[in-house]
Formats: structure tokens, C-alpha cells, sequence
């Protein structure tokens, strides 16, 4: 995750009624938990190696809790996507998801949409099975190559 995005978070966070956010991405753990002493803010991230303390004059103090842990690699096929852009499970947001955890899937069956340049690209899956694990959520944003589903 790069500075920008964390500080994008941090932001929103210390903006919003939220005590505490805890997002997962290939990279590693991060919590961003709200509350302490005002007028400062202190956040870390550390995907394999601790990252040093930075400190900035802003609202309350949010601190971020990096975890250690190294998330195990998913057994199956793994779907990646093919660009950047924002992942949604479904077509609509009242629609129900195109693949849940436990769905059997075709190569070729529709399992998620990315938008990118406000363009709806329909992701297909390119192999037959069982999906056992969804990585993303609803509306995060994901990066080329990121890890979105897992088939087995």
C-alpha cells in the first residue's frame, strides 16, 4: 500500500464517525484505529519489515496497528485482474453477486466487474471449479495482477 493511500484513509477515518477500519491486501494487515491525545497523528505500515513512525500536525490521533502476518498462500487457481480499477461483485448494487464462496463456476461464466475510466469490464473466469475464497471486497479499489478469487 503507498503513502497516499494510507494517508487517504488515515483522512478518512479522523473525517468520519468510524473508531476503527482493518484492511487486508496482498501486501500485508493494516488497522487504523481513532482516539488519543489531539493535535497529532501517527500511522506505520510495514508489508515484511517494520516502516518507521511518521508523524503530521492534523485532527485526532489515529494510529495504525501494522500485523505481522504473512496471509497464507491460497490453494487453487487464483484470478488476478487485468487492470486497474475499481471490483464489484455484482452489476448493480441491489444485484446479487455474480460468484459467492462455494459457487461452482465455468470458464467463461461472469465473476466480477472492474471499472475502470467509468467503463463496467465484465471479468471472466478462465477455469472451471469452485470458487473457496473471494479477496476483494465490494468497491476496493485493486491494481493490476492483485489477487481477486481463488478456484479450485
Amino acid at each position: 500500500m503507498d503513502l497516499r493511500k494510507l494517508k487517504t484513509l488515515i483522512d478518512l477515518v479522523s473525517e468520519s464517525n468510524v473508531s476503527e477500519l482493518e484492511i487486508t491486501e496482498a501486501e500485508g494487515k493494516i488497522r487504523i484505529v481513532k482516539g488519543g491525545v489531539p493535535g497529532q497523528q501517527v500511522y506505520a505500515m510495514a508489508p515484511m519489515q517494520a516502516a518507521p513512525l511518521m508523524q503530521t500536525q492534523a485532527a485526532p490521533v489515529v494510529a495504525a496497528e501494522v500485523i505481522a502476518e504473512v496471509p497464507a498462500a491460497p490453494v487453487g487457481h487464483t484470478v488476478k485482474s487485468p487492470m486497474v480499477g475499481t471490483f464489484y461483485r455484482s452489476s448493480s448494487p441491489g444485484a446479487a453477486a455474480f460468484v459467492e464462496v462455494g459457487s461452482v463456476v465455468k470458464e467463461g461464466d461472469t465473476i466480477c466487474i472492474i471499472e475502470a475510466m467509468k467503463i463496467l469490464n465484465e471479468i471472466e473466469a478462465d477455469k472451471s471449479g469452485t470458487v473457496t475464497q473471494i479477496l476483494c471486497q465490494n468497491g476496493q479499489a485493486v491494481e493490476y495482477g492483485q489477487p481477486m478469487l481463488v478456484i479450485a
